[in-house]
């Protein structure tokens, strides 16, 4: 006999992968990037694909295929998802607040650090008679 193909196994893993490597696409737009909704929902899909699949291949071995491939899909799924959680919601909040950094308009404290070069370059040494633009990145390196 014949099994079918047991495709909600396949779209819920490449879903799930998708709510992993999507998060740079989605970090474009503010109302994705403030908090991964987008990306949760993608991730959430992709489970219940996954445990649906799962569901028919286990309860109904003889019709469906995929208990050893939607076992392994489900264990890297569930492990994106966790290395996804761990770095938006613990590692991205180590990031030091940008409350401190200065206003627009607001004098930038003194400093010196290396250009490309190795030389060290102060503040001070690059403001001209019309002052100096600052930029400053919110995260680090």
């Amino acid at each position: 006999m014949k099994r079918n193909w047991n495709w909600q196994l396949w779209i819920g893993f490449v879903v799930a992968v998708g709510g992993l490597f999507s998060y740079e696409f989605f970090a474009q737009f503010p109302i994705t990037r403030d908090f991964p909704w987008a990306n949760l929902l993608l991730f959430g899909i992709g489970a219940a694909l996954l445990l649906f699949g799962l569901f028919r291949a286990f309860g109904r071995p003889q019709t469906y295929r995929g208990k050893i491939f939607g076992s392994i899909f489900a264990a890297i799924a569930m492990f994106f998802f966790a290395f996804f959680a761990y770095e938006i919601f613990y590692v991205l909040r180590q990031v030091p607040l940008s409350a401190q950094a200065p206003r627009v308009g607001q004098r930038a404290p003194e400093f010196t650090l290396p250009d490309q070069n190795g030389k060290q370059v102060a503040l001070s040494d690059l403001l001209s008679p019309n002052g100096a633009v600052l930029i400053f990145y919110r995260g680090h390196w």
